[in-house]
C-alpha cells in the first residue's frame, strides 16, 4: 500500500486551555485533493495552523511516511508544506513579482539555481498577474490577491499545498476561476489539502472530503457521495439539526 504523503492520528489543538480540535483523524494519497468542510467555528482554520506548526499540537502528524511533530513552522515548509491563510497576507507596497520572488526562498535555500524561472510556471498559471507584476499587491482586487497567494505559494515547489478558505469573500465569477486553478493544480501532482465552507464547489474538485463539526470529523467519504448526501447541506449553511417536534 502507497504512504499517504499526510496522515494525522488523533490530533488535539486549541488556544490556551480551550480546546478546538478533539482527536482528529484523516489522510491524503499523493498526488490527492482533499476538502475539509464545515461551518465557522468548527475547527478548520486551527487544523491547518497546527498542521503547519504555527500553533502547539498533540497526536501525531506524519508527512511522508516521517513524523513532523518535533519540526518548526520554517522546518515543515523546507520538507515542502505550503500555506495560504485565509488573510492571504501578502506584502502590499511591494510589486506582483517581488512578492512571488519571497515565495521561491526555499528553492534558494536548497540551492536550485533555476528557482527563479518558476516564476514564469506562475505566470503562465496566472496570466492576469504577468500583466500586473510590477503593480503593488495591495492595488489587486480580491481575485488577483488570492492568485498571488496561491503563486507565492507555487514558487517553493511544494508537495503539500494546503488551501484555507480561497474563495472568502470573492465574486462567483472568480470563485470559479480559482477552482478551476485547483483542478489544473491536481494535473501537477501537488497534493492540495482544501479547507472551505463552498462546500459544492470543494466537493467538485476533490477526491475525498471530511465534514468538521465541533473540533470532530462527524462525516468521511469520497467527495462525490458527499456532495449527495443532505446532511453536508446542513453542515455547510451551519444548520443546526433540529428535532421535529410531534404537535398534539
Amino acid at each position: 500500500m502507497t504512504t499517504p504523503i499526510l496522515k494525522v492520528s488523533q490530533l488535539h489543538a486549541g488556544y490556551g486551555k480551550a480546546e478546538v480540535l478533539h482527536g482528529l483523524s484523516l489522510e491524503a494519497a499523493k498526488g490527492s485533493v482533499i476538502t475539509v468542510i464545515g461551518p465557522n467555528g468548527a475547527g478548520k482554520s486551527t487544523f491547518l495552523n497546527s498542521l503547519m506548526g504555527i500553533l502547539p499540537a498533540q497526536g501525531n502528524i506524519e508527512f511522508n511516511g516521517q513524523s513532523i511533530n518535533e519540526l518548526t513552522l520554517e522546518e515543515r515548509v523546507m520538507q515542502g508544506i505550503s500555506l495560504v491563510p485565509e488573510k492571504r497576507e501578502l506584502f502590499s507596497t511591494m510589486t506582483v513579482e517581488d512578492n512571488l520572488v519571497l515565495g521561491g526562498y526555499r528553492q534558494m535555500r536548497l540551492g536550485n539555481a533555476q528557482w527563479q524561472s518558476r516564476i514564469d510556471d506562475v505566470f503562465d498559471l496566472f496570466p492576469r498577474l504577468k500583466e500586473r507584476r510590477l503593480q503593488e499587491a495591495g492595488t489587486l482586487s480580491g481575485g488577483e490577491r488570492q492568485m498571488l497567494a496561491v503563486g507565492r505559494s507555487l514558487m517553493s515547489r511544494p508537495s503539500l499545498l494546503m488551501l484555507d478558505e480561497p474563495s472568502l469573500g470573492l465574486a462567483p465569477l472568480i470563485v470559479k476561476e480559482i477552482f478551476n486553478i485547483i483542478e489544473t493544480l491536481r494535473s501537477t501532482g501537488v497534493s492540495i489539502v482544501l479547507v472551505e465552507q463552498n462546500a459544492r464547489a470543494a466537493l467538485a474538485v476533490a477526491d475525498h472530503g471530511y465534514v468538521l463539526e465541533m473540533g470532530e470529523i462527524s462525516l468521511q467519504g469520497k467527495a462525490s457521495d458527499l456532495a449527495e448526501d443532505p446532511r453536508v447541506i446542513d453542515t455547510y449553511l451551519g444548520a443546526a439539526k433540529k428535532k421535529t417536534l410531534k404537535t398534539p
